[in-house]
């Protein structure tokens, strides 16, 4: 197929964590090296977020404008092929563009394809299309004007167009946030401080982390938009010491926002200083919470402490302070700039605007997504993710990160907001979403967040550091085949005892997976204490594996991937398992397509 010929194109390589860990910075130079610079062809390659777009499945990324091209898993060695067939004479090369799975059709843009086609990208808006090392970039997509129009209003129209807008809390709480600045700006005590919780701990999640890789201006706008609101003049930005390219293209847009007269003195010619400070966080779960993170950013143990005071009355240094994560804060400049009513209008009633998600686990299109509030897990799991891995059956999707609750199939069409997973038994937490098939064992799996659990916990509290700890116990004795009748009623009392006992939120909502998988799938716990059976095999002293005569066709994959070969049997003709032999690894019916191998 030949297009248009095009003069100037601008070649997008995803040069973020996801798609760098693929070899996209092999992509990006091999491109720089090749083009020739005699062909008339103007390049600009911009280093962009997690995942290009958010869609780690497909990457390393290559989006060629203004063809609207966008090439997936993109090598090295396809570069010199890219620039002579598609660059020089406009031609697709269709082994590089999306094939879907079903359809087997393929599509020249990422704009067709359904993993977009449902999304509204707000906080994600400018992530995979401009260099995140580049001010000039931002600002050529409308960056800090937000700002220019705040400079204009009274601080009491900004923190009105924030509570106005309905945006609540990002990091997992949902707390209006307009009304958190309110409380912070009504405060005489001063100095005021402006803190960006950047300390994204969840396993399988990295909404924040791709903000502060592809798009750390936006972040920083919002900061000091805020701290012209509430009268503050020093902000903190507290980043896991891991994200180390979220580092470095924060301190590269610190710079650069200082140079560009955005920070320091007489801000945008007013009256009016604050600057921005990075602190590293050493890693602990614990600091995730606001009061243990400020506490780790004056430099003591990161230890929560109960808020009978709030940090908005005495916060950082026991001055009054406002905390919002990365994703709170994106929001910002969009609100003021395009007004509160315009963010009111997407979402529900009580859950405005939209929410990013890491969507991870046994579904076909991982990567991040941000849909308004409001759209369904069917949408989010089977629209945008299309669907689960292997032809298998959905099981549950844990939302929440590990203190979240697991939810099942039958309640696929629940709405994504704050209300409904919390009816639910969940929570929305930062926005992780772990997609689980019928080979996830829920016992197992409450058994795993609590173990993480355990180990984050900073110990402070004795119901959260002894309540974890034997809630652990029992689920291991039942994971082991060990459990007796009586161990659920003690679960759900040590987890309701937690939640109303606990100091800070790690505690409360520690429970949270154990309760909501007791609530869902309580014969699958009672499978294991009664009939020393995990259905999902993959307790491994309670499983044992068979293969259905009926499906099998001898295909001898099972055979193939058995690292013990306790499996027997010709081509062509059923196999069989040596029970002697197998070691419950679970290879076998991972691996076969035909779901003959069977859980007893």
């Amino acid at each position: 197929m030949k297009m248009e010929n095009h003069k100037f194109r601008k070649i997008l390589v995803c040069c973020g964590t996801g798609c760098l860990a693929n070899g996209s910075m092999d992509v990006f130079q091999a491109l720089k090296e090749n083009l020739d610079p005699d062909s008339g062809i103007e390049v600009e390659t911009y280093v962009k977020a997690t995942g290009c777009n958010g869609w780690c499945e497909q990457g390393p990324l290559v989006k060629i404008m203004p063809d609207d091209i966008t090439y997936c898993h993109v090598k090295a060695s396809d570069v010199k092929e890219v620039i002579e067939k598609t660059i020089k004479n406009g031609e697709l090369i269709k082994r590089l563009l999306y094939r879907d799975p079903q359809s087997k059709k393929r599509f020249k843009s990422h704009h067709e394809i359904d993993f977009y086609k449902k999304q509204h990208k707000i906080a994600l808006r400018h992530i995979g299309e401009i260099d995140p090392a580049s001010i000039s970039d931002y600002l050529s997509c409308g960056g800090y004007q937000a700002l220019q129009k705040a400079v204009g209003m009274q601080a009491a129209e900004i923190v009105s167009q924030i509570i106005d807008s309905g945006l609540r809390g990002r990091g997992g709480a949902g707390f209006p946030t307009g009304l958190k600045w309110q409380s912070c700006a009504r405060q005489e005590n001063s100095p005021k401080y402006v803190i960006c919780n950047g300390d994204e701990g969840d396993p399988g999640a990295f909404m924040d982390r791709s903000i502060m890789e592809g798009d750390p201006h936006t972040v920083i706008e919002g900061m000091i938009i805020c701290a012209l609101a509430i009268g503050a003049e020093k902000g903190f930005i507290y980043v896991r010491d891991e994200y180390a390219l979220a580092i470095q293209n924060l301190k590269q847009a610190l710079a650069d926002a200082r140079s560009f007269g955005y920070l320091g003195d007489d801000i945008m010619g007013r009256d009016f200083f604050f600057d921005i400070e990075i602190v590293r966080g050493g890693g602990a779960f614990v600091c995730g919470e606001e009061t243990a993170l400020i506490a780790s950013i004056e430099g003591n143990i990161g230890e929560p402490r109960d808020k009978y005071v709030f940090p908005t009355e005495k916060g950082l240094w026991g001055k009054p302070t406002v905390i919002n994560n990365v994703e709170t804060w994106a929001n910002i400049p969009v609100i003021i700039l395009e007004g509160a009513e315009n963010f009111a209008s997407i979402g529900t009633d009580h859950s405005k605007g939209t929410k990013v998600f890491s969507l991870v686990g046994k579904v076909m299109n991982t990567g991040l997504v941000e849909v308004p509030m409001g759209t369904t897990l069917r949408e989010i799991i089977y629209d945008i993710g299309g669907g689960i891995l292997k032809g298998r059956q959905f099981k549950a999707v844990q939302t929440g990160g590990p203190s979240g609750g697991c939810i099942p199939a039958e309640l696929l069409d629940l709405p994504v907001d704050f209300e409904s997973l919390a009816a639910a038994g969940s929570m929305m937490g930062s926005g992780g979403l772990i997609v689980m098939d019928d080979r996830t064992c829920m016992v197992e799996v409450a058994r795993y967040y609590l173990n993480f659990l355990a180990g984050e916990s900073c110990g402070k509290c004795v119901p959260c550091r002894e309540g974890i700890r034997r809630m652990l116990e029992i689920l291991t004795r039942i994971c082991e085949g060990q459990g007796k009748e009586g161990d659920l009623e003690l679960l759900e009392e040590l987890g309701e005892t937690l939640q109303i006992a606990s100091l800070c939120a790690l505690g409360k909502t520690a429970p949270n997976p154990v309760l909501s998988t007791i609530r869902y799938f309580r014969d699958e716990y009672l499978a294991h204490i009664r009939e020393h059976r995990c259905p999902a095999g993959v307790c491994r002293k309670l499983t044992e594996f068979y293969i259905d005569p009926e499906l099998c066709n001898g295909c001898g994959l099972c055979k193939k991937n058995c690292p013990v070969n306790a499996i027997s049997g010709e081509k062509k003709e059923p196999h069989v398992i040596s029970q002697e032999l197998c070691i419950r690894c679970g290879d076998c019916i991972n691996n076969c397509p035909f779901l003959a191998v069977k859980v007893k």
